[in-house]
């Protein structure tokens, strides 16, 4: 290998130890409650059969609980008819199995539901479930605001206050499943209308790398929940260094928030841009790992009016993903209060379509879902301040 690609890569990991070194002030709370109790959700299969041992409970267990907890949804241990009572009494001394408090919901005319989840500090996120005809996806929160500040996004006008943990992540999906009822009956049948997950929420998800990646295992683990990474997809707007960790340990689907094709108007509207610029994020998308296996890469493009609509943004949008398996949804501006930007006309939005379309790239426009509630892309915002001493904002990571 050349010695500039090992000088480069040697800086890309520096520059991972670094991101997770400053984003580690933003630290969930510890996953203990009050009155000394440990929550069980969010602990790895490892980790759950170290606490039942040091319980002194033997290891064998975790695997039962495992499956009361995430195939079958359990929230209480007298539910679970395969451990005695007198052990079901003793792990309730011990344990707790939680769920983020679901303290507003609001359905959409068009029945996209929002929810707002309180956490145990008291700090709240946003989680939206989309639905389709036989199948849905659950839009999920990774921090409690964020630091990247999309200046059309109402999501960064909000401050970041801190990283979720595995357990609130894993959380909002479990939650979901609660109030749709989607949990396996003792038969076996189970409705799968909460079907997908994306990692689209607030937040952006690999400034939070550890807890998501610890989240989206429990997820995908075939005894529990069991969703495959084919369903699972993270957004991000350019994290280049740990989307190279991201590909290689999850494997997921990866969207990419692009929103502009040039960088000085890039950096402008997506301010991490300015560290990681259009020509390295291409270049990381052209290294992840699914892409060479044919996976295609989502790019979001939000169509602002006589911003980054013309034809000529297009055909550069065509020449920057050329070569890569990639699909491009268009997302018409969704207004949030006190916003500056106005959405890109039908004439326009269609004309930039079709260029992307006879280049050979799906480019479908995405239908706005649960505006009226404030739960369409780019409108979640949450009213949670910093509690934190000093400055009101995150410094740029």
């Amino acid at each position: 290998m050349p010695p500039e690609v090992n000088a480069i890569t040697d800086l890309t990991e520096a520059e991972r130890e670094r991101i997770l070194a400053k984003t580690a002030r933003f630290a969930p709370p510890p996953a203990v409650l009050a009155d000394g109790r440990r929550e069980l959700v969010g602990l790895s299969r490892e980790e759950l059969a170290e606490a039942l041992v040091e319980a002194g409970e033997a290891a064998f267990r975790a695997k039962q609980i495992w499956h009361w907890i995430y195939n079958r949804g359990a929230t209480d241990f007298s539910v679970m008819s395969t451990i005695a009572k007198p052990t079901q009494a003793k792990l309730a001394e011990r344990f707790v199995i939680g769920r983020p408090e679901a303290a507003v919901v609001q359905t959409s005319t068009d029945k996209t539901r929002k929810f707002l989840f309180r956490f145990r500090d008291g700090q709240e996120a946003e989680t939206v479930y989309i639905p389709e005809e036989d199948r849905g996806a659950v839009c999920i929160s990774s921090q409690v605001g964020c630091t990247l500040s999309c200046r059309f996004c109402h999501t960064g006008t909000q401050a970041l206050v801190r990283n979720l943990g595995a357990a609130e992540i894993v959380g909002q999906f479990m939650a979901a499943r609660d109030s749709y009822g989607e949990w396996p009956s003792p038969r076996g049948e189970a409705p799968r209308l909460l079907s997908n997950i994306v990692l689209m929420g607030m937040g952006e998800p690999l400034y939070n790398y550890e807890n998501v990646a610890k989240a989206m295992k429990i997820v995908m683990d075939g005894e529990g929940i069991g969703i495959s990474r084919r369903r699972i997809t993270l957004s991000t707007s350019g994290v280049v260094p740990m989307m190279d960790r991201a590909g290689a340990e999850l494997g997921v689907n990866l969207a990419v928030s692009l929103h502009a094709v040039r960088d000085d108007l890039r950096d402008e509207i997506v301010p991490l841009n300015r560290k990681y610029p259009i020509k390295e994020l291409m270049a990381a998308c052209r290294r992840y790992p699914p892409a060479s296996n044919a996976r295609r890469i989502t790019f979001e493009y939000v169509m602002l009016k006589d911003i980054n609509d013309s034809p000529a943004d297009a055909r550069e949008l065509v020449r920057l993903i050329s070569g890569l398996p990639a699909k491009v949804n268009l997302i018409p501006f969704n207004p949030w209060p006190g916003s500056r930007y106005e959405t890109s006309t039908p004439d326009a939005i269609t004309r930039f379509s079709n260029i992307v379309m006879d280049a050979g790239f799906s480019s479908p426009v995405r239908a706005p879902r649960g505006q009226d509630i404030l739960a369409a892309c780019g409108q979640l915002r949450t009213e949670t301040r910093r509690e934190r001493k000093g400055a009101e904002a995150a410094p740029p990571v």
